[in-house]
């Protein structure tokens, strides 16, 4: 009997992905707080997750490989980010507000935990089984 590894760890997998994604999203935003006319971003994360889960192409991109040292990789693409709606913008023309952002980051940090956590939970009861324990 196989285990099917994508069975298995159901969706958590996509999950911490599109949260690393996002967390560097955000953590851009929060670089960018004072550059005039920087529209802030986010990622549709409801969106990604039925996309991916899905198995639609929609959001994933093709990175091409510009060096055989490079692996072949693919990511959430620009169709699942998203700009955000500021609450006041700054006269600069900035949508940054610093304390959202703050605010989304460690939310998504504390929902990243929360799947790395069940994930690695996932893998404990797998290696048990695998050693017939």
């Amino acid at each position: 009997m196989t285990i099917s590894m994508s069975n298995a760890l159901g969706n958590h997998e996509q999950g911490l992905l599109m949260r690393s994604r996002r967390a560097e999203i955000l953590s851009n935003n929060l670089a960018n707080a004072d550059t005039p006319n920087f529209k802030a971003k986010d990622l549709d994360f409801k969106a990604a997750m039925q996309a991916a889960s899905s198995g639609q192409s929609g959001g994933q991109v093709k990175l091409d490989k510009t060096h055989e040292g490079h692996m072949q990789i693919s990511g959430s693409g620009a169709a699942d980010i998203k700009y955000r709606v500021p609450s006041q913008p700054s006269i600069d023309g900035n949508t940054v507000d610093s304390q959202v952002e703050i605010a989304e980051f460690s939310s998504n940090a504390v929902e990243f935990q929360a799947s790395f956590q069940f994930l690695n939970s996932k893998f404990k009861g797998l290696t048990s089984a695998i050693r017939g324990e």
